[in-house]
């Protein structure tokens, strides 16, 4: 299989080139050239296979050029067992009816950023030794919240790469915050930036394309990628749960083979439920797949209207992964939508980054109008759905998922459309203990700092603190630097000691 790029498709290179580069030169994102098919005869193939086969069922049609072999070491050292807290790494909860929730944050960092991120570091040296030539990759990494702790843990002291993540000052919650700057590894290094995840991603993207750092890196032997889900081998990681959570509603007997079902995702930027479109487009039988944003709903207005417009408030919210108003993977729907058009892709990115707007066409707009549609929700209702669903299904949500929930409960009461679904629950709670704890609470925010607040949180729900989280207690404070985002690439140098 050949990727090319959404702003030129003239281009074709290989899956491990793909991953190696993380963009394409001119600022593109690679994607495949074609989709592999997927019968209902080999999804029910998948049903009884574990995590592990599943992963590896899905990955070998992309990853065309990795052995089988080279792809076992990648798959099985990713998902062992003993990085995650479930047996089955990813697993499907039923809450009530037809709702059931996709827990993916029992991985190392306790968030959905690990069902990538501990594939990405394999996938990213096997790439490396087929084509960067033994150069040192320099990961560059700009994080809402959750990417960036598991970036830093799936590449600490992985030979032949460094790591460097810009966070904003005051973008994370505590807990996202501690576990980056406690961060061990040898080859990681983490900044704070003044101002929002837009900033920190705009200058990212500014300086992988930036020719003169290019051959600065160069000459040390040295070349960027990314952990950010602008990488194909941070997206492609997640198509997997898409199926394997399919195959356990199967055994869940909540369907049977080739029924639809929904799916619905808290969204920033947009590559989960992009890995989702991506599934539906390999004959995976979801019907609609659901775009759920907090306050900050440039998308949902997208998918309402077909104008993307970020010029608009930015609200700071407790969701705060979600925080984000620049959706990078939307560039990635744009290509495949518009008949893959990179002309029109170009020039629509050129009018976000000019003017920070840009209007489709009908036919395009109805095109995905097809396949999602879209709702957000307030702060308000985030509390009282975290509350209600405790209360009601004893069941405990952080923030992000609870938008989701919202926003699926909202869709149904307004379509009528009941059918099986599933809503991806992206991180644990008691990462937002603050947050979450005043939704149970009713309101109520104990003056307690970050760690009692986790122990409130366990002693009023009766929920397990994640292991992860409850080490950070007693570790040392590594990385304390802030810059503004004009000084970023500046940073990079600093950090990189050249």
């Amino acid at each position: 299989m050949l990727y090319t790029s959404t702003r030129d498709k003239s281009i074709k290179v290989t899956a491990s080139q793909a991953i190696a580069q993380g963009i394409s030169e001119e600022g593109g994102l690679f994607v495949p050239c074609e989709l592999p098919q997927f019968s209902l005869d080999k999804i029910n193939s998948m049903v009884s296979m574990c995590y592990i086969d599943r992963a590896k069922t899905v990955l070998k049609e992309f990853l065309t050029d990795f052995t089988e072999e080279e792809l076992n070491y990648c798959v099985e050292g990713a998902y062992a067992q003993s990085k995650f807290s479930s047996e089955k790494i990813a697993p499907t909860v039923n809450v009530c009816g037809n709702k059931n929730i996709l827990e993916l944050w029992h991985g190392p960092t306790c968030a959905f950023k690990d069902m990538a991120l501990q594939l990405l570091p394999y996938l990213m040296t096997v790439s490396a030794k087929k084509t960067a030539d033994g150069k040192t990759i320099v990961i560059l990494v700009a994080t809402s919240g959750d990417t960036g702790k598991a970036a830093l843990e799936g590449f600490k002291d992985v030979d032949h790469t460094k790591i460097l993540v810009f966070y904003p000052v005051d973008g994370v919650s505590p807990m996202q915050k501690l576990q980056m700057t406690t961060q061990d590894g040898e080859n990681v290094a983490v900044c704070a930036i003044n101002g929002n995840f837009d900033d920190a991603q705009s200058a990212v993207k500014s300086i992988f394309t930036n020719n003169e750092i290019k051959k600065q890196l160069a000459e040390k032997n040295m070349m960027f990628s990314s952990a950010n889900s602008i990488n194909w081998g941070r997206l492609v990681p997640q198509i997997v749960y898409y199926f394997s959570t399919y195959c356990d509603m199967i055994d869940m007997g909540k369907i049977n083979v080739g029924d639809e079902i929904n799916v619905v995702v808290p969204t920033g930027n947009f590559g989960n439920i992009l890995a989702g479109y991506y599934a539906k487009q390999m004959g995976l039988p979801i019907k609609t797949l659901v775009c759920a944003s907090n306050s900050n709903n440039v998308l949902t207005d997208f998918l309402k209207t077909g104008t993307y417009d970020r010029n608009r408030e930015f609200y700071t919210t407790t969701s705060p992964s979600m925080d984000i108003l620049i959706s990078s993977n939307l560039e990635r729907l744009l290509y495949h939508m518009s008949g893959e058009d990179d002309k029109l892709v170009a020039d629509l990115m050129s009018q976000l980054s000019q003017s920070g707007k840009y209007t489709v066409s009908d036919e395009i707009i109805k095109k995905i109008q097809t396949a999602f549609d879209a709702g957000f929700t307030d702060e308000e209702s985030v509390a009282e759905t975290i509350k209600t669903h405790f209360e009601e299904y004893n069941y405990l949500c952080d923030t992000h998922t609870a938008v989701a929930v919202k926003v699926y409960d909202e869709y149904v009461k307004s379509t009528g459309d009941d059918i099986p679904s599933v809503i991806d629950s992206t991180a644990s709670p008691y990462k937002f203990s603050k947050s979450v704890l005043t939704a149970v609470l009713g309101g109520n925010t104990p003056d307690l700092d970050e760690f009692d607040m986790v122990a409130q949180l366990n002693k009023v729900t009766g929920t397990d603190v994640p292991k992860p989280l409850a080490s950070l207690k007693d570790k040392t404070v590594r990385f304390n630097d802030v810059c503004n985002k004009e000084d970023m690439s500046h940073m990079v140098f600093k950090l990189l000691d050249l």
